[in-house]
């Protein structure tokens, strides 16, 4: 007989007892397709995307995550339909200016990564205000991956790592990474069904655990995080060893 399905409460409790993620990263994809499922408008997707932020923010850092990073906007989505991309800027403006002083009472410090130059400079305005405000705060910290990609984030490291001279190791390329003093990535989900990372955290994802979910991101709420993070603490995570090398270095921990 199958076991019964476990309640959010049981699910959650679970969770707690076995070690977390330090960092979890999100590719956040369907919001299109969920608003088109519904005869809505795509702008409408991206709103309830919005509502899927906060959800997930909120339970990662009720959890204890330390760091949480969302792939918000790519570089290549500057190519998408201009009111699509305004209507996506207003709602990041939006977010913004909501949830700060949550942010500042649940101790969350505000990061963004990826090429900000781009951004209109209203929004960059908001986003450094933002920044700047949460900048002491110690609880989780939460970075919105914004003008973001992955293959160019390389090459602006080993430029930066070119230009400080010496020699061009692992260690470089990480010092010019704009995930740089984020704990390494444990986890990268992805919503929505696809089985890719679409140029996302290329470096970082060298030895993270990946989760796809047919969820759709809108729909990505506390029961879908913690069935994600359960689904990484049954996982074992061998970086290259063999079972009875961790083993070995478990009894001699």
């Amino acid at each position: 007989m199958p076991e019964p399905t476990p309640t959010p409460a049981d699910l959650e409790a679970r969770v707690r007892a076995r070690p977390l993620p330090r960092h979890v990263a999100i590719i956040m994809d369907g919001n299109g397709r969920w608003a088109e499922a519904r005869g809505l408008p795509r702008v409408a997707g991206h709103r309830e995307g919005a509502e899927a932020v906060r959800a997930v923010t909120r339970a990662a850092r009720r959890l204890g995550i330390e760091a949480l990073t969302l792939y918000a906007f790519s570089l290549q989505n500057w190519d998408r339909p201009a009111d699509e991309v305004e209507a996506l800027m207003l709602l990041l403006v939006d977010f913004l200016e909501s949830e700060r002083a949550e942010m500042m009472e649940n101790g969350i410090r505000l990061h963004a990564i990826g090429d900000l130059a781009r951004l209109p400079p209203p929004v960059r305005a908001r986003l450094d205000a933002v920044m700047g405000a949460t900048a002491a705060n110690r609880g989780m910290v939460l970075t919105l991956a914004l003008s973001y990609g992955g293959r160019e984030e390389l090459v602006q490291a080993a430029r930066a790592a070119a230009a400080r001279g010496g020699e061009i190791d692992a260690a470089a390329i990480e010092a010019g990474l704009w995930t740089r003093g984020l704990p390494e990535l444990d986890l990268l989900v992805r919503t929505s069904g696809e089985l890719r990372i679409s140029n996302f955290l290329l470096w970082q994802a060298a030895y993270a655990e990946l989760l796809f979910t047919p969820v759709l991101w809108p729909d990505f709420r506390d029961a879908a995080l913690l069935q994600a993070l359960a689904d990484f603490q049954g996982r074992e995570r061998r970086f290259g060893l063999t079972r009875a090398q961790l083993e070995a270095r478990s009894d001699r921990e």
